[in-house]
């Protein structure tokens, strides 16, 4: 068995203000809906000086006394190489919110997450951020995702329904 493997290594971390929750609604189409900013890991990059720069340039914001709460890790289908997300979460933050073509971010409350169309995997991947008891948790990938486009107060405007490749819109 081989010791060595291709690894992508990510983070993404959830900022939090007492029952308030930021949030990104990703553009990318290949993992759109309601996510923690987060991105890559540059070579020789520390794991938490990636995060506080992948949070800046998705926010706007300096965060800061980050705690790392946990992992997800996948391997491609095709086995070319793994895929692992280290979580972080901090309450510690400074700056002016603004967002970036990563995808528009803004506060919600918690206890509202189910109103949003979240991007796939993320529930579960929500409950490892918040449940100390857990560092990782099994997220099976569907074939479907629906996203919500917003307006500018953050209602939801219409649906995007993705088939991997045919996005099929419904207005509401």
């Amino acid at each position: 068995m081989a010791k060595a493997e291709n690894v992508v290594l990510t983070n993404m971390c959830m900022v939090y203000d007492d029952d308030k929750i930021l949030v990104q609604d990703r553009l990318n189409p290949n993992w759109p809906g309601i996510t923690f900013p987060g991105g890559h890991i540059e070579l020789k990059e520390s794991f938490v000086e990636s995060t506080i720069r992948e949070v800046y340039e998705e926010t706007g914001l300096k965060v800061s006394n980050l705690q790392i709460c946990g992992m997800k890790q996948w391997t491609q289908k095709d086995n070319s190489y793994r895929y692992i997300v280290i979580f972080y979460k901090t309450n510690t933050f400074t700056g002016e919110l603004k967002s970036s073509d990563e995808g528009k971010v803004f506060w919600i409350n918690r206890s509202e997450i189910g109103k949003y169309v979240v991007a796939d995997g993320f529930i579960e991947m929500l409950e490892v951020f918040e449940n100390d008891n857990l560092s990782e948790k099994r997220i099976k990938a569907t074939k479907y995702t629906i996203r919500a486009l917003f307006s500018e107060d953050h209602k939801i405007s219409s649906f995007q329904y993705f088939d991997m490749t045919l996005p099929i819109i419904f207005y509401i």
